[in-house]
Formats: C-alpha cells, structure tokens, sequence
C-alpha cells in the first residue's frame, strides 16, 4: 500500500488541540468580523477541515483584502512574493 501524501499529512504537532480548547466552536469565533487591511493570524482549527488553508500557513500573519462568500481573502508574504489565502472565519484570529 501506497504512501498518504494528502495535504493533512506531517501535520500531527501543528494541528492539534490543547485539553481546554477542545469541545464545540464558540459562536463570536464564526461570528466575528474582519475589516479591510486588518491583521490577523492563521490559526487552522483541526476540528473543522472546511475553509482550511494549507498547513504551510499554519501561523503566519496577513492582511485581509476583503471577502469571497462568507470566507475571508488574506494576503500572506511568503518568500519574495505574496500570496492571497482564502479562509473562513473560524481559522482566523485578530493580531
């Protein structure tokens, strides 16, 4: 049997809870609002696989542009470049 080489993979450490954050999503996580040119963090919640951005991003700070549905477009500078990620609300938190 083949390798897994999904994008989940070697993400063991990087994508797992602490003891007191397990258990349901709090609404004013889904609920919050980012404006544009607000700073937030990329913190992937491993319990909701939807909207995630690659593990790669797990971290990283960006500006959000704007919105695509209700998941939020975030600018990322990686490497000499920048990225624009698109991610929901409850990966997202406020710098």
């Amino acid at each position: 049997m083949g390798k897994s080489r999904g994008p989940r993979r070697k993400s063991r450490a990087a994508l797992r809870k602490r003891v007191r954050e397990k258990g349901k999503l709090g609404l004013s996580r889904l609920l919050t609002k980012y404006e544009k040119g607000e700073k937030v963090v990329i913190k992937i919640d491993p319990a909701v696989h939807k909207g995630a951005p690659h593990r790669r991003y797990q971290g990283r700070v960006g500006v959000v542009l704007g919105m695509r549905g209700r998941a939020y477009l975030v600018e990322i500078p990686f490497r000499r470049k920048s990225k624009t990620i698109i991610a929901t609300p409850e990966h997202l938190r406020k710098l």
